[in-house]
C-alpha cells in the first residue's frame, strides 16, 4: 500500500459499489448457510451491526476512520444474490474507511490485519433504500489485507506569523531559513522542473496545502508558479529543507480563491533537471 495516493484512491472510490450491478452470473461465489440473517454466536454493536471472525489477523493495529485500506471482500443480498465481488475480479480493493457505506466504516475498524470477518449490515447501515442500489440488509466477507495510515499533517512553524531574525532576506523582500542542509552544490535555474515535498500555511498557522499530507511528491516547471517560489528554489540545492516568508506581492497578490497575505512554505528540494 505504501505507493497509493489519497488522492487517487479517493476519487476512485467515493462510490465504492457504486458499480455493483455487473453480471457476475457465471462467476458467482456461493452464499454462506447463515447469509439470510446473522447466528446467535456474532457479535453485534450498538448500531446493529452484527459480525463474525472467519479467521483470525496476524496484527493489533486496527485501521482508523481516516485510514487507507486494502481489502477482498463478496457481498450477497440475504437471498443469496451475489452482488460485488473483488475476488471475482482478480483486484483487491483500496478503500478510505470514511468513504464507504456506515456498516464497512464500523466494520473495518474492529478488524485488524490478515483477518477475515463476515459482516451482516442493516439497511440503515448499507444503501437505506437508496434507488439502484442492493436493498435491505446486506452480507459481506471482507478480508483486510493492509492498511495505509493517514500521514500525520506537519507541526505549525512556531515563527509561522513572520520571519526570525536569523532568516535571510533578498532584495525583493523574500525570507527564508534553511532548516535542513542539502547534499548537492547545484542549483536549479528557472528554465529547470523540479520535483519537491511541500506545505504551506498563512500567517495564523492555517495548513492550505501540502504534498506530504497527499502522499505524493510535487512536479513542476519553476518558472511557472508563485514568483516567490521561483525565487526562492534557486537558492536552493538537492536535498535541501527550506522555510519561506512569502510575501503576498510574491504569491497570489490577492487573486480570488488563493490564500491571501503572507505564505509560509517549507520546501524540501528532491531532484531537478
Amino acid at each position: 500500500m505504501k505507493n497509493l495516493s489519497y488522492t487517487t484512491i479517493a476519487l476512485l472510490l467515493l462510490g465504492f459499489i457504486a458499480m455493483a450491478p455487473a453480471n457476475f452470473a457465471q462467476d458467482s461465489i456461493p452464499a454462506p448457510d447463515d447469509v439470510a440473517a446473522p447466528p446467535a454466536d456474532a457479535e453485534v454493536t450498538e448500531s446493529g451491526l452484527a459480525s463474525k471472525i472467519l479467521q483470525p489477523g496476524t496484527g493489533d493495529e486496527h485501521p482508523g476512520s481516516s485510514d487507507i485500506v486494502k481489502v477482498h471482500y463478496t457481498g450477497w443480498t440475504t437471498d443469496g444474490n451475489m452482488f460485488d465481488s473483488s475476488v471475482v475480479r482478480g483486484q483487491p480493493a483500496g478503500l478510505p474507511v470514511d468513504r464507504v457505506i456506515p456498516g464497512w466504516t464500523e466494520g473495518l475498524q474492529l478488524m485488524v490485519v490478515g483477518e477475515k470477518r463476515r459482516l451482516w449490515i442493516p439497511e440503515g447501515l448499507a444503501y437505506g433504500g437508496q434507488p439502484d442500489r442492493p436493498a435491505g440488509m446486506l452480507v459481506f466477507d471482507v478480508e483486510l489485507l493492509g492498511i495505509q495510515k493517514k500521514p500525520v499533517p506537519p507541526t505549525v512553524p512556531s515563527d509561522v506569523a513572520a520571519p526570525p531574525q536569523d532568516a535571510e532576506v533578498t532584495k525583493s523582500g523574500l525570507a527564508s531559513k534553511v532548516l535542513k542542509a542539502g547534499t548537492g552544490t547545484e542549483h536549479p535555474r528557472r528554465s529547470n522542473q523540479v520535483t519537491v515535498h511541500y506545505s504551506g500555511w498563512t500567517t495564523d498557522g492555517q495548513m492550505f496545502d501540502s504534498s506530504v499530507m497527499r502522499g505524493q511528491v510535487a512536479t513542476f516547471p519553476l518558472g511557472r508558479v508563485i514568483a516567490g517560489w521561483t525565487e526562492g528554489l534557486q537558492l536552493m540545492v538537492v536535498g535541501e529543507k527550506r522555510r519561506f516568508w512569502i510575501p503576498e506581492r510574491l504569491a497570489y497578490q490577492g487573486q480570488d480563491g488563493k490564500p491571501k497575505g503572507m505564505l509560509v512554505f517549507d520546501v524540501e528540494l528532491l531532484t531537478f533537471n
